[in-house]
């Protein structure tokens, strides 16, 4: 018989532990998370914490895979021509690094360390990229490249590029003002 770890508990206090993990994540950086700080701000014991998750490793990896799905939620595709789709492109791109700017900041250690989730965020985004990619190849806003040449590109420049600033604590305005140059001379490189 194979031995296997028990089903965590989904509970308002599993909720409660997540919450705390994200608030001081967000406040003070992923590295600050630990049980004995969990369970100190909760009043609670080591075994409430255990019964629930087998280590804080596991609890980052639940606060930030919340934070990639609050990012793939936010993409609201709105264009009806070349105009519209290169807006939509854009401001796609600034969106998702304004709203996970501090995420990352917050996360850059942790991220380096344990990013487990970065092969499936990358395929959504690259199925993503594909089907609105297809749409303007069909309206013929755009040349007729690789795609997934282009898709794993697109990944690469913006993890890096986000990875770059968040390591080099950019100011987010400067951070967003040079993504969107960088982010527009890549799309120039597509269009027709």
């Amino acid at each position: 018989m194979e031995n296997q770890t028990p089903a965590r508990i989904c509970d308002a206090i599993s909720d409660e532990i997540i919450g705390i993990a994200a608030r001081i994540a967000k406040e003070e950086g992923a590295h600050k998370v630990s049980v004995r700080r969990i369970i100190t701000e909760m009043g609670v014991t080591n075994r409430v914490f255990y019964n629930r998750f087998r280590n804080c490793d596991e609890v980052l990896r639940i606060v930030y895979s919340n934070a990639v799905e609050q990012m793939h939620i936010a993409i609201h595709p709105d264009y009806q021509d070349k105009a519209g789709f290169v807006a939509f492109c854009l401001n796609t791109a600034e969106r998702v690094l304004i709203e996970t700017y501090e995420v990352k900041m917050q996360f850059s250690r942790y991220m380096f360390e344990h990013d487990s989730l970065t092969e499936n965020n990358r395929l959504w985004w690259a199925e993503g990229i594909k089907k609105h990619y297809a749409i303007a190849q069909q309206n013929g806003w755009v040349k007729d490249v690789d795609t997934d040449a282009l898709c794993y590109a697109i990944w690469c420049f913006c993890r890096g590029y986000n990875a770059d600033a968040v390591t080099r604590k950019l100011p987010k305005e400067e951070a967003v003002r040079y993504f969107r140059f960088g982010f527009q001379c890549f799309l120039d490189g597509v269009l027709l």
